[in-house]
């Protein structure tokens, strides 16, 4: 039952944290290239093959996660993590080949 939760905690780090890091990327892009933070935030919310491109960046959030509960021998977190990862796979694929 333990090894379950430690999967499902993982599921959830893997699928909320490029959520919560949109912005903070969004900020990151706004300040390196001059771009106002709102108008990068309408591409992303107007355009899909924009938001496909900044999601894709923000999942190597996970990867930070991954290597962080890896190292702390937490193998299952770090199991879920990959799985919240494969979770943005179709939608990413769709945008990028069929839409």
């Amino acid at each position: 039952m333990k090894r379950n939760l430690k999967l499902i905690y993982g599921l959830l780090i893997g699928v909320f944290s490029p959520i919560l890091f949109i912005p903070v990327l969004l900020a990151i892009i706004a300040e390196v290239q001059y771009f106002e933070f709102t108008y990068l935030w309408d591409q992303f919310l107007n355009l899909h093959i924009i938001r496909s491109k900044y999601l894709s960046l923000c999942l190597l959030s996970n990867l930070a996660w991954f290597y962080f509960f890896l190292n702390k021998q937490n193998y299952q977190i770090a199991r879920g993590i990959i799985g919240g990862t494969l979770f943005y796979i179709p939608y990413i694929l769709y945008v990028n080949y069929i839409y």
